[in-house]
């Protein structure tokens, strides 16, 4: 799970290191500890949070997202599910190869050439997130944001948690989202199931998930999400007006 903090991958890029790391030989629970908190959570997004929604909000979220990922793989670990893993993973073979020694600069070289991937993969979703924040905050009505996904509305973050987990995003892109749905009366709890649903369970995710795992171990992973977002959701709401 901690791991998954210092990868800056969406949901789509940690499976392959799911993958990779299943076909090593890893306990399941751990690898799949590694596929939540790394889209939900990461330092880079511990920075942005902390500017938006203070110190408490970004290190509460970060933390609770930790413990549904540990949470989350401890119960898979437990309940037996090691087959429900395809062959396509569990018979992947492996070649072994020299690895050349870099020198300084090559690996100074090659800092920058992670670094400008990461930027241009990242680019283009804060990009849409912007201009999503920014139609939310000048085209629709407050009244309704209010309506749907303020304290009057008991199911706002059941709402907002089945409305996000089919977009396709990372946290980088959500935060803009949620900070214009915060500024039109939507519930903190409300906004932070919405970011954690985007970046944990995107459809295209689990569509690629499911190229790895059975349905049955697929149901589960899902469920176990959407319970902890759902939990911390409300969580957020209940105890808002002390953070």
């Amino acid at each position: 799970a901690l791991l998954g903090t210092v990868t800056p991958f969406c949901s789509c890029s940690s499976i392959p290191l799911f993958m990779g790391f299943t076909s090593a030989g890893l306990p399941l629970g751990v690898t799949f500890s590694f596929l939540i908190s790394s889209p939900m959570v990461d330092l880079g997004s511990l920075v942005l949070l902390m500017s938006i929604f203070g110190a408490k909000v970004a290190v509460l979220y970060v933390i609770l997202g930790l413990i549904i990922a540990v949470i989350g793989g401890v119960v898979i670990e437990k309940s037996g599910l090691e087959n429900e893993v395809e062959d396509i993973v569990r018979q992947a073979t492996f070649v072994d190869q020299d690895i050349p020694s870099l020198t300084r600069k090559d690996r100074l070289r090659y800092a920058k050439d992670q670094m400008v991937s990461t930027f241009r993969k990242v680019i283009p979703y804060i990009l849409i997130g912007v201009g999503i924040g920014a139609l939310i905050h000048n085209w629709i009505p407050e009244a309704w944001i209010d309506q749907l996904l303020g304290g009057k509305n008991p199911f706002g973050v059941l709402l907002a948690t089945l409305v996000g987990a089919p977009m396709y995003g990372d946290i980088f892109g959500a935060i803009p989202i949620a900070e214009a749905l915060l500024a039109k009366g939507a519930q903190l709890g409300t906004v932070l199931s919405f970011m954690m649903a985007v970046t944990t369970l995107s459809l295209p995710s689990l569509i690629l998930l499911r190229k790895a795992v059975k349905p049955k171990l697929l149901a589960v992973f899902i469920a176990i999400c959407l319970a902890g977002i759902v939990l911390v959701g409300y969580l957020f709401n209940l105890f808002q007006i002390f953070i």
